[in-house]
């Protein structure tokens, strides 16, 4: 367990036992808080601290980027950890007393990914591979400059 630095300020005209003692207990609650938080970690976390939490623990297969997953985990507060099997391929596991959230943010997660896929948006490398394209396909200036002067003699 690490050490932490709890700073307690009080303003009082006179120092008395009651004070002294309403502090005390203030900061032992602080304390207790501190401690409650350390013992159950919260959102992503690894397999073996995740085991570790009482109750059952399911798990769903996960391929693709567990960073997008995490952020709408993260929306849903939901205790998850991940376990590679292959490249791209991940087991996530959960709380089955969470199962209700994971459900709901996997297939928040599956819409985001499918629209990923959908996207209207074409790559930089393909915009300017079509815009070398259409340069090849234009006629150069100066063919462009002797049919104007030719039409223009006439």
């Amino acid at each position: 367990m690490s050490r932490r630095t709890i700073a307690v300020s009080m303003k009082a005209g006179k120092l008395t036992a009651r004070s002294l003692a309403y502090v005390i207990r203030a900061v032992g609650r602080k304390i207790a808080k501190e401690y409650r938080a350390s013992k159950t970690p919260h959102g992503k976390q690894t397999v073996k601290k995740l085991m570790a939490h009482s109750g059952e623990k399911n798990s769903i297969e996960l391929s693709g980027d567990t960073k997008q997953f995490d952020r709408v985990a993260r929306k849903w507060n939901v205790d998850y950890a991940f376990y590679q099997t292959g490249p791209d391929k991940y087991l996530l596991f959960f709380k089955s007393q969470q199962a209700d959230a994971i459900t709901a943010c996997f297939s928040e997660y599956s819409k985001k990914v499918l629209d990923k896929t959908k996207s209207q948006r074409i790559p930089i490398r393909e915009q300017l591979k079509r815009a070398a394209d259409a340069l090849t396909r234009q006629p150069s200036h100066k063919r462009e400059r002797a049919k104007e002067a030719a039409h223009e003699d006439r």
